[in-house]
């Protein structure tokens, strides 16, 4: 996913500039090492149910002053430094946007991506 592309493609929507006044954004990326005892990282393996991100960004969608939300998770073998998680919320201020991107990325990682460590 291309994140300026995709943003921009967000402003092009009617109704963007009479209800957003915030963008924010998520960009996870492999980390070499661990967290569960930081050993390292040579490769991971993401398996993301599609259906169930859609679903969660349609629900978090439903909150007040939320105008759009998008994500996109890369699927199969990355390694360290490679692109895993894209998400984006577009909503009106702050206070309802800022918590919003955080309950969607839980969810996400919670409830809709699944990952396999492979360590030295």
């Amino acid at each position: 996913m291309d994140i300026s592309q995709a943003i921009a493609e967000l402003k092009k929507q009617p109704g963007f500039a009479d209800n957003v006044g915030m963008v924010l954004v998520h960009n996870g990326t492999v980390r070499g090492w661990s967290r569960t005892d930081h050993s390292t990282v040579t490769a991971i393996e993401i398996t993301p149910d599609r259906e169930k991100m859609l679903a969660i960004c349609r629900e978090i969608e439903q909150r007040p002053g939320i105008f759009r939300v998008v994500a996109h998770a890369n699927e199969g073998l990355m390694h360290p430094g490679d692109d895993v998680l894209f998400l984006i919320v577009a909503g009106d201020i702050r206070e309802n946007v800022k918590p919003a991107l955080s309950d969607l990325l839980d969810r996400i990682k919670s409830e809709a991506v699944t990952k396999r460590e492979l360590c030295d």
